[in-house]
């Protein structure tokens, strides 16, 4: 490690202490559910362990292995799982839980192709991107067209709070990259126009709208969750109610222990313990975007700015939502919220900056095979 960048090796201390806060802040949100739903308070915390685990073996490969060997092989993984991704919507193979399919089940170990694709689908839009001049139309439209299907097919499990991370993400590292404006705006009216559409025709996504503006509403009904996690927000004051005292996580706060999560750090630790959680945000955004300027690889620049837009901008959603900033998304607080393929994906993408901030100084371009999209 003592070769590595500064920014590399904070990088890495950071992500370690934001997955050791993550951990104590699942310890204190789950353990009433885990205690009354399987007698045993640290069932979640065992769980998420077991998936912490895992996600550092990738963390590590990623971390020690040059970005150029890992970005050759990007594109198998993005059609591996985009080929998940619609195996999920075939009635009979996709598990449906709350509506949903977006999970496939492989000797009982849930698998959700939508959370594991994330980190390929920064390492292949850096590559698609960061090239776009050197490369054929042929290549650019094979690219944009997959890219559009892994987005429609996310859509259609239907799962629209990842559907627009993903679409913002590609978005801003297109825009990153230096597209012309004029495909941009279009493509970003197209998506405001689908998300819209999506709204309309989905009648519970319809109600998280309304209920947000003004979940009061219907208190014991779409405006629940808000209200109660309002309610979690405020009673933690300036210094909160001190470490596992929250009330709001007995059985008050639904889904306190994913994607409410922030509601109960908020009422343990308070004002003062939120403020600390952004600072580590910001200080998290700060050194991405340190290393995106540092770096002379344009690839490598997309990779680092993609990485922070999934670590940084979806906790910042994450929060949005349980402040009521945001109208009730199902999006994790990355290494915080219990969920397996959340925490893996996280750690891979956590990686991937990480190595790009110590390949930062490094001017070489990876070239896509053109021979792969000869017609």
């Amino acid at each position: 490690m003592s070769k590595w960048a500064f920014e590399a090796r904070l990088l890495r201390w950071l992500t370690f202490l934001w997955l050791f806060v993550g951990l104590v802040i699942l310890f204190s949100a789950s353990y009433p559910v885990g205690d009354s739903d399987y007698g045993d308070g640290l069932y979640y915390v065992k769980r998420q362990f077991i998936s912490i685990l895992l996600g550092l073996v990738g963390f590590n490969i990623i971390v020690h292995c040059p970005l150029r060997y890992v970005l050759r092989i990007s594109h198998w993984f993005v059609l591996l799982l985009l080929g998940l991704i619609f195996i999920t919507l075939i009635p009979g193979l996709g598990t449906n839980t709350n509506g949903s399919t977006r999970w496939l089940s492989f000797g009982g170990l849930p698998i959700q192709p939508s959370e594991l694709i994330k980190p390929f689908l920064v390492l292949q839009s850096a590559r698609v991107f960061g090239q776009w001049n050197r490369l054929r139309w042929g290549a650019r439209l094979t690219w944009l067209l997959i890219f559009a299907l892994v987005l429609g097919g996310i859509l259609l499990q239907p799962n629209l709070s990842t559907t627009a991370l993903c679409g913002i993400t590609l978005w801003l590292m297109a825009l990153a990259a230096g597209l012309g404006y004029t495909p941009l705006t279009a493509t970003a009216l197209s998506g405001v126009l689908l998300a819209f559409i999506s709204i309309s025709i989905k009648d519970y996504q319809r109600r998280r709208v309304m209920s947000f503006r003004n979940p009061w509403a219907d208190p014991m009904g779409d405006g629940y969750q808000l209200i109660q996690s309002l309610l979690a927000v405020g009673s933690g004051g300036i210094w909160g109610a001190g470490f596992g005292l929250s009330q709001q996580k007995l059985f008050y706060l639904p889904i306190q222990y994913t994607d409410f999560i922030f509601a109960v750090f908020a009422e343990e630790f308070g004002f003062v313990g939120s403020l600390l959680l952004l600072l580590l945000l910001i200080s998290y955004a700060t050194l991405a975007l340190t290393v995106a300027i540092k770096t002379q690889n344009p690839v490598h620049r997309l990779v680092a700015i993609g990485a922070m837009i999934f670590m940084v901008g979806q906790s910042l959603l994450n929060i949005g939502v349980a402040t009521g900033a945001l109208p009730t998304t199902g999006l994790p607080l990355p290494l915080v919220s219990y969920g397996g393929n959340s925490m893996i994906a996280s750690l891979l993408v956590a990686a991937l900056l990480i190595r790009a901030a110590r390949e930062s100084t490094e001017a070489e371009i990876v070239p896509l095979e053109r021979q792969q999209y000869r017609k």
